[in-house]
């Protein structure tokens, strides 16, 4: 029986009726002057999917069953390569260790697309990397005050350079309208480029359909959107140090910073000082500020409401990162902040330091 059914199998296979060239992604390659690197990884956005031994002669080869495109990462040591497998396509890529950077890939036209991206993210990386090197030197032996200052320097110049590289995105993205242009929108910074993220997963809504990666694109896309610079604030209740209920609609009609604090978060308590200046600022001219706080401790948090001086309406419900509202807010980090305009939209985020500042001076004076 079993001789049979393999005779079956191998029948099947020379008639066709197997998996043909056509259900298999393919990429094979060779890596000179490999060093200390042994193995190529495949990923699939942060997902590993596999990885390979290099072969006599410092050959690899990848192959997989799929029925669509498929957008994958070559890792080889501390570079990636990024490729887009194409079924029935064979894809062959040549990387030197000694001029990483130099790659060259043949057989598919959207991998080639993405090589003619590359110069543009390793030099967005390049600047990232610098910005942040140069950041960490110049804190070091600083004040809180002095850091937080430096600290929104390099936020400015950092939003400087990803607005052009973000320029750069979407004119390869219009130039490319297949799975080369969305891969290259899929490296944006929602905090620099949010508009250019929100109005390409429109543009692509319906196309790309059946590709993973590009489905939880949009799902986040969609989950950024409802909290989107024009996009009405969620609204939502909880309670103040006295146990009274308030709710963000209760400050229609001005201009409202909702600030996520905690009294433990030292750059909040930083930023602390900044928000005071400005609610004094411009309190009679139309705005205020509804503290939210982390904390699960009320006498922490009553103490540092206190001590900063935070005379504003302040509120939580003291389930720290439990609290349902770091999932309604997306709160990964904090301090965060929206600021929301008297119909209850947001016009802003995570303005901070002279940023608050310039904006309250633009918009209420």
């Amino acid at each position: 029986m079993r001789k049979l059914a393999v005779c079956i199998v191998a029948l099947s296979l020379l008639l066709g009726y197997g998996c043909s060239n056509n259900d298999v992604i393919h990429v094979s390659g060779t890596v000179d002057n490999p060093g200390n690197v042994k193995v190529v990884a495949f990923y699939e956005g942060e997902r590993k999917l596999d990885s390979v031994f290099l072969a006599d002669g410092n050959k690899f080869k990848f192959e997989r069953a799929a029925t669509q495109p498929r957008l994958l990462s070559v890792a080889i040591g501390n570079n990636k390569y990024p490729v887009i497998l194409t079924p029935g396509e064979k894809l062959t890529l040549r990387a030197d260790m000694h001029d990483p950077e130099n790659y060259v890939v043949e057989g598919s036209e959207l991998s080639s697309a993405l090589q003619e991206f590359a110069p543009y993210k390793r030099r967005k990386d390049f600047v990232q990397d610098s910005l942040q090197a140069a950041f960490a030197k110049a804190t070091t032996n600083r004040t809180a005050n002095e850091i937080e200052s430096l600290r929104m320097d390099y936020l400015t110049s950092f939003k400087e350079k990803l607005a052009d590289y973000t320029q750069q995105v979407v004119a390869f993205a219009n130039q490319h309208q297949n799975l080369a242009g969305f891969y290259a929108i899929s490296t944006l910074d929602p905090e620099v480029a949010e508009a250019e993220i929100l109005a390409y997963a429109d543009e692509i809504k319906d196309k790309f359909t059946e590709n993973r990666y590009v489905s939880q694109f949009k799902e986040e896309a969609e989950k950024l959107k409802k909290l989107a610079v024009g996009q009405p604030a969620p609204d939502f209740e909880s309670y103040t140090p006295n146990n009274k209920a308030v709710r963000l609609a209760d400050f229609k009609g001005k201009y409202t910073l909702i600030d996520f604090w905690a009294s433990w978060c030292a750059p909040c308590r930083q930023e602390n000082p900044n928000i005071v200046k400005q609610y004094h600022a411009f309190k009679d001219k139309g705005f205020t500020v509804l503290g939210v706080s982390l904390d699960n401790n009320p006498g922490s948090w009553m103490r540092a409401i206190e001590s900063d001086k935070l005379e504003w309406t302040q509120v939580s419900d003291l389930q720290a990162w439990s609290s349902d509202l770091v999932t309604t807010y997306r709160i990964t980090a904090i301090p965060t902040s929206y600021l929301v305009d008297p119909e209850g939209k947001i016009v802003a985020k995570n303005l901070r330091g002279k940023e608050l500042e310039d904006f309250l001076q633009k918009t209420l004076n």
